[in-house]
């Protein structure tokens, strides 16, 4: 079991196997896109790592909770599951999609930003560096899927 919690302040801590509590923890995933579930680093505000999980699997319920807050808490990347409109099929362009975080536009410099990690999923980083998720692009509407399809 993990010994986590969040203090007054909002901030995580973390008391290790000799008793040692660290304040200000985040979590990091080794491996964020091809095995989120495996490879997770407890970290110090040293930037020092304090205890690796190999899987997170392995871990209690309680713990799995703690630590998916943690991540969460780290990591922001919505998910789109519409393609409402594109401004140009050339770069740049202005995409208006719909994601799970709501509606949002946003400026795609070129098609490398782009990148494909399975057959199905991909990663559109936009021009301020937010990256964007499409877990399983079969799963989009076929306007959505047609105007994606223009710069694949």
């Amino acid at each position: 079991m993990l010994d986590i919690i969040q203090n007054a302040k909002a901030q995580w801590c973390y008391t290790d196997s000799e008793g040692q509590q660290h304040v200000d923890v985040v979590a990091v995933r080794a491996f964020p896109l091809s095995a989120p579930e495996q490879g997770v680093s407890i970290v110090s505000s040293a930037g020092h790592e304090l205890q690796w999980i190999e899987d997170l699997a392995h871990l209690d319920n309680a713990s799995q909770m703690t630590l998916a807050t943690l991540l969460a808490q780290r990591e922001f990347m919505p998910e789109i599951l519409s393609i409402n409109t594109v401004s140009s099929y050339a770069t740049p362009s202005v995409w208006a999609v719909m994601t799970d975080k709501g509606e949002t536009e946003f400026t795609l410099k070129g098609e490398e930003d782009i990148r494909r990690l399975t057959h199905t999923r991909l990663l559109i980083a936009d021009s301020n560096g937010l990256q964007f998720v499409i877990n399983d692009i079969e799963k989009l509407d076929h306007a959505s899927r047609r105007r994606l399809d223009r710069f694949l």
